[in-house]
């Protein structure tokens, strides 16, 4: 299945197979329905690189667009201030040929990160305003084996009218190659 396997399971909870899979390189990977129009999916990968190198690259929001090939630019607009509790403004822009047209989408975010030396780093992105009726993200790591379990999920309804299961499927197929790429840019990158 191209180094993609489905599970079902929590980060805390894996069985020993989903392991050695997440240690071979595997995306283990869940999608869900998620309103009418949209979809949601949670991806894991393993990375074997200590969890701050990878905290410091995935913060770095301007590096995304090396992660996500649709994504075009991403810039971090605001920094956070004592007012906004840490809230950071993100902007990214992005382009995918989807069915037989090619949409392009705009999205200002919300990011809250959060650093807990024993249970994980934690990222979350909420919508401000964009071309989604609604989105949201999470992504968290984890002290792994002798690296870090990378957790990413997202939930997302676009404005354009695409029935939920083209939605779910094209992050099926999307989210895990993302991934993949993000492994061998953060790998590359600590060489």
């Amino acid at each position: 299945m191209n180094g993609i396997a489905v599970a079902g399971l929590s980060q805390n909870n894996q069985s020993e197979s989903d392991i050695q899979k997440l240690l071979k390189g595997e995306i283990l990977l869940e999608t869900k329905p998620y309103s009418a129009w949209g979809g949601a999916v949670t991806a894991r990968m393993y990375l074997p690189l200590e969890r701050s190198q990878v905290w410091q690259q995935v913060t770095d929001y301007s590096r995304w667009v090396q992660y996500f090939p649709a994504l075009s630019r991403s810039e971090v607009l605001h920094r956070g201030d004592g007012q906004s509790k840490g809230a950071k403004r993100l902007y990214q822009v992005a382009s995918k040929a989807f069915l037989m047209f090619t949409a392009q989408v705009e999205i200002y975010l919300k990011v809250f990160e959060s650093i807990h030396q024993k249970t994980g780093h934690q990222i979350q992105f909420s919508l401000e305003r964009g071309s989604f009726t609604d989105f949201s993200a999470n992504l968290n790591l984890q002290d792994f084996k002798t690296g870090t379990l990378l957790t990413y999920s997202v939930q997302a309804t676009p404005t354009v009218l695409v029935p939920s299961l083209l939605i779910q499927e094209a992050m099926r197929l999307d989210l895990p190659s993302n991934l993949q790429k993000m492994r061998q840019v953060l790998c590359g990158y600590f060489r």
